[in-house]
């Protein structure tokens, strides 16, 4: 387990939320705020992330929505034990279970009606790996993309939704990975901005869903056409949900 002197302790949505993460591990930045923003969840429903890491997602969720039912499932021992410090500093509830998602834990065996998740973006093979064993795990796929679609529409309730963030150039293999158990498919590219390609991207599909695919306009991170000095420059739609914590469900409607 991670030591104090191995943490810091970072704000999230203006410093609403206070997580723990580690110095030289992996850590988490704005692209789990945006998952948590894009998940439709209402007052009273269930959540389940899939590799929730230090918890910012779900954590970032509970802060917008009250009421609901967090779980998290986090294979590394350590970054799960630092999920439930955070949940519990922060006062929000959320379960966290240690186990693998290709081996779903039997507590989890169960429906929800969301399920969230930021999985690797690099293939396993190739490229250098982090010095770190927990960012490498992290960052780069031991488990295939197309395990965590699976495993994510099975514990999806009929009519519920996954909500997923990934690296843009995976988008080829995560729409591949998807079967006719999920549909109502819409895709969000996000820019950092207007004259750059979409480095990420947020996929929501239901369970069940009948509706066409669609690609939506991008979502534009930065005002301006580079960067200005030592201000952040987000967007405006960008600021609310990484400052005010705010949902963009609008976005997909």
């Amino acid at each position: 387990m991670f030591a104090e002197a191995d943490l810091t302790d970072d704000g999230f949505l203006n410093g609403r939320l206070r997580i723990l993460q580690p110095i030289s591990g992996y850590r988490a930045a704005t692209d789990p705020v945006f998952l948590a923003a894009a998940c439709p969840a209402k007052p009273g429903e269930s959540v389940l992330e899939l590799g929730c890491g230090a918890g910012v997602a779900s954590l970032c969720l509970g802060a917008r929505v009250n009421e609901l039912t967090l779980h998290g499932l986090e294979r590394q021992a350590d970054y799960a034990d630092l999920a439930r410090r955070n949940a519990l500093r922060n006062t929000i509830p959320l379960t966290v279970t240690e186990g693998d998602l290709t081996r779903m834990p039997g507590l989890l065996r169960i429906s929800f009606d969301h399920v969230i998740a930021n999985p690797p973006y690099y293939p396993a093979g190739g490229g250098t790996p982090a010095q770190d064993p927990g960012r490498e795990a992290a960052l780069r796929e031991e488990t295939p993309l197309a395990s965590w679609i699976d495993a994510a529409t099975r514990r999806l309730a009929p009519g519920g939704w996954l909500t997923l963030i990934q690296s843009a150039d995976r988008l080829p293999e995560l729409l591949t990975a998807i079967d006719s158990r999920l549909g109502s498919l819409a895709l969000l590219p996000l820019q950092s901005r207007p004259d750059r390609p979409a480095g990420r991207v947020i996929l929501r599909a239901r369970k069940g869903g009948k509706a066409a695919f669609r690609l939506l306009a991008p979502l534009i991170l930065h005002a301006g056409a580079a960067h200005d000095g030592d201000r952040d420059s987000f967007a405006p739609l960008a600021r609310d949900v990484l400052r005010d914590g705010k949902g963009i469900d609008k976005v997909f409607h």
